[in-house]
């Protein structure tokens, strides 16, 4: 009798014992204790350095938010960056997406191209992992994707600036619109020839190559010619540069040139003296534009002893707000985080803040218009208008 009731009790406690286990499990957090977040961008070829400070940017917040401690759900987590080239590729792109997805990404910032975010953008969409991009090219956008957010202004805005700062400020004759056939080459030089048309410029030459091209013998001639006297130039800088050669030969000097982002580099001091005047335009403001622009370029030199090359700031503050979202939903699940995006006002720590519409578009995204003197761009002016 007493064995029995032994034996009963025994049960009985292994069954509370039971129970309180299940309801430890239960009760556990669900968030695991590393967060990965992914970044895509071209890491090689003519665009590598462009993608490594993209990549810094990203590295440079995920150090700090894991010295300062991240909070999710009452867990202590670790951020962890994973990277992959995307070689400015489609192909390669869509590789790298499927790479970054089964490493287990939560996020992605990527890609630079935009060419390779319309490729991967249904990628990341198929698993609802948010992808912030700093491709510019509205059809990204308009694939109507919850996951999609870009973290600048997109091409709409930028050949709007184009048309605007071309017409008004480089008045002449006769331009040239030509372009590297890229989507994001091809569609910002038709908004910008479209804008030019509007303010009732005569386009005399307008031409597309492909994204390797430096034979520019013939276009040279053609530009003489027409005695163009403003190119929009939706070219890489390499090209640009391998064009305005083509110009001082033939002694075609008294030209403007105004591109894109592709030629707002440091090569383009190349071609100062060659022409009367070298702009680009850009959404990518320059960190020095900002009220704390000058703590983020002596963290970013410490960290990797140069100066940002492109848009390492806007990758920096997009991580900051991925953290924020991260830790509004309580959750590491990608679908969570891309609702918690949806609604959020994110303090970016340079840029300000980041918060987008329903198509992903950035609200107080602007474009900046600069000029190269002294082997320094400095800028001009900027609207987020136009």
């Amino acid at each position: 009798m007493q064995q029995g009731i032994k034996r009963r009790g025994f049960s009985a406690s292994l069954g509370l014992a039971a129970l309180g286990v299940g309801g430890w499990i239960t009760g556990c957090s669900k968030v695991p204790d590393t967060i990965k977040i992914g970044v895509a961008q071209p890491l090689s070829g003519p665009l590598a350095g462009l993608g490594q400070d993209l990549l810094n940017g990203v590295k440079l917040a995920v150090d700090e938010i894991n010295r300062s401690g991240l909070n999710v759900d009452g867990k202590r987590v670790t951020l962890e960056v994973v990277a992959q080239d995307d070689r400015a590729d489609a192909a390669s792109g869509k590789a790298a997406a499927q790479q970054l997805l089964e490493s287990g990404v939560v996020a992605v910032i990527g890609h630079l191209n935009s060419g390779v975010s319309l490729e991967t953008a249904p990628i990341y969409a198929a698993k609802e992992v948010p992808q912030l991009i700093i491709s510019t090219n509205p059809r990204i956008t308009q694939l109507g994707l919850a996951t999609t957010f870009r973290i600048v202004a997109n091409d709409n805005l930028q050949a709007r600036a184009i048309g605007a700062f071309a017409a008004a400020q480089l008045n002449a004759d006769a331009y040239a619109v030509v372009d590297d056939g890229s989507p994001y080459g091809k569609g910002l030089a038709e908004g910008a020839a479209a804008q030019l048309l509007a303010a009732k410029k005569h386009i005399a030459v307008r031409q597309s190559f492909d994204d390797k091209t430096q034979a520019f013998a013939e276009l040279a001639a053609r530009l003489k010619e027409a005695q163009v006297r403003v190119i929009v130039c939706m070219l890489n800088d390499f090209q640009a540069l391998a064009l305005l050669q083509e110009l001082q030969k033939l002694g075609h000097s008294r030209v403007a040139l105004l591109g894109g982002d592709l030629v707002k580099t440091a090569d383009m001091a190349k071609g100062m003296g060659v022409i009367d005047g070298i702009y680009a335009t850009s959404p990518v403001l320059d960190v020095a534009e900002f009220t704390t622009g000058r703590q983020f370029l002596e963290k970013y030199i410490a960290a990797f002893q140069k100066p940002p090359a492109y848009g390492g700031h806007y990758t920096y503050d997009a991580v900051y707000v991925v953290s924020e979202a991260i830790k509004k939903a309580g959750s590491a699940a990608p679908a969570d985080i891309t609702r918690a995006l949806r609604g959020i006002n994110g303090y970016a720590p340079v840029t300000g803040t980041m918060a987008w519409d329903g198509q992903g578009e950035l609200r107080y995204g602007a474009v900046g218009v600069y000029e190269l003197r002294k082997g320094q761009w400095e800028l001009r002016m900027r609207s987020d208008r136009w």
